[in-house]
């Protein structure tokens, strides 16, 4: 199951992903970062990973060829927090942050979800996130 989380900033997409996740739990979570994408020049994510015991195979081939069609979408991605205790979550977390120059990815533990939320409503300085803006 994929919840979508409240946010206190408007270019972050917060979720939550629990138990099973389906094509389309993460459909939810790919339309709101496509939303939130068209309202700001820079976004977010911030991902809580509880009890994710699996993901359907449908799922995974949909994550994966969403991940793919938003390599060359990289600079609207700012940072990226995933806040778990999971032991898998950290290496992966690390792998994509070596592997990507652009966002910023950090895994939090789930004790430091309050540092993580910092963190992550942090825009670029410089920037306003209003897409389609210009500095004068």
């Amino acid at each position: 199951m994929i919840e979508l989380l409240p946010s206190d900033a408007p270019h972050v997409v917060a979720f939550r992903a629990s138990g099973r996740v389906d094509v389309n739990d993460l459909q939810q979570g790919i339309d709101a970062i496509e939303a939130v994408k068209k309202l700001h020049s820079r976004i977010s994510v911030y991902a809580e990973i509880d009890d994710m015991r699996w993901m359907t195979a449908t799922a995974l081939l949909r994550d994966f060829g969403y991940g793919l069609s938003q390599l060359g979408d990289l600079n609207h991605y700012y940072r990226v927090a995933v806040v778990s205790d999971r032991s898998w979550v950290r290496p992966v977390t690390e792998l994509e942050s070596r592997l990507l120059s652009s966002p910023e990815v950090r895994a939090f533990a789930t004790q430091d979800k309050a540092a993580a939320k910092a963190w992550v409503m942090v825009m670029p300085s410089g920037a306003d996130g209003a897409s389609g803006s210009t500095a004068p």
